[in-house]
């Protein structure tokens, strides 16, 4: 049930170009709405909507996709047990999305905690794929999106916790700042000046690969 598929994406040099659109197919007050009248039900949608979500930014805090995807799965196991033991005027009330993104985070940082070290950084961004054949990128340009992966995995690795992480939610998933405030437990001007930092701290160590 908890099992998640790599949302993937087109990695290009300028970190604002790594944004994606978040598809949501039921918006966070309907499944808001739907965990409050029936919990298995909407939890069931909850996970239809979200778990590419939660596998994509898994990926940010391990180093292999079976990891991120353990991971999602951990994260929704938390969740509906959490779930459980609200009332329904809580889940009314709930903010699905980031509410479920910190709880993966919290995961992600329990985990490496009781590692006993940081988080492993990712090896790189997935590579898109396309159901076209013909679409497919020759081996030169292959090479090239390879590089780059491996050089903005490398870049995101060196960002603190808190900086990869609003980065990844703001710049790579396209969650409003609000949403990333939510993650971080923050207030919004405090989750934006993380996010300024990360972005300004991925470019120096882009820039600096580049001239080595």
């Amino acid at each position: 049930m908890f099992s998640a598929s790599s949302s993937t994406t087109r990695a290009e040099s300028s970190p604002t170009a790594l944004r994606r659109p978040v598809p949501l197919s039921t918006s966070d007050d309907e499944l808001a709405g739907l965990l409050a009248a029936d919990l298995d039900a909407g939890f069931a949608e909850l996970v239809g909507t979200h778990r590419d979500l939660l596998f994509s930014v898994a990926r940010s805090s391990v180093r292999t996709p079976a990891d991120a995807e353990d991971l999602a799965a951990d994260a929704l196991l938390r969740a509906y047990r959490a779930l459980c033991g609200y009332p329904v005027t809580r889940i009314e009330a709930l903010r699905v999305r980031p509410w479920l993104l910190a709880i993966l985070r919290n995961t992600a940082r329990n985990r490496a905690r009781d590692a006993g070290r940081r988080p492993a950084p990712p090896p790189g961004l997935d590579p898109a794929v396309s159901d076209d054949p013909s679409a497919d990128p020759g081996p030169a340009e292959q090479a090239e999106r390879s590089e780059l992966r491996r050089a903005l995995g490398t870049a995101l690795a060196e960002l603190s916790e808190v900086q990869r992480t609003a980065v990844v939610l703001r710049h790579v998933e396209g969650l409003p700042t609000s949403e990333v405030a939510h993650v971080l437990g923050c207030r919004e001007g405090t989750a934006k000046s993380h996010i300024s930092r990360g972005l300004a701290r991925l470019r120096s160590v882009v820039d600096e690969g580049r001239t080595r």
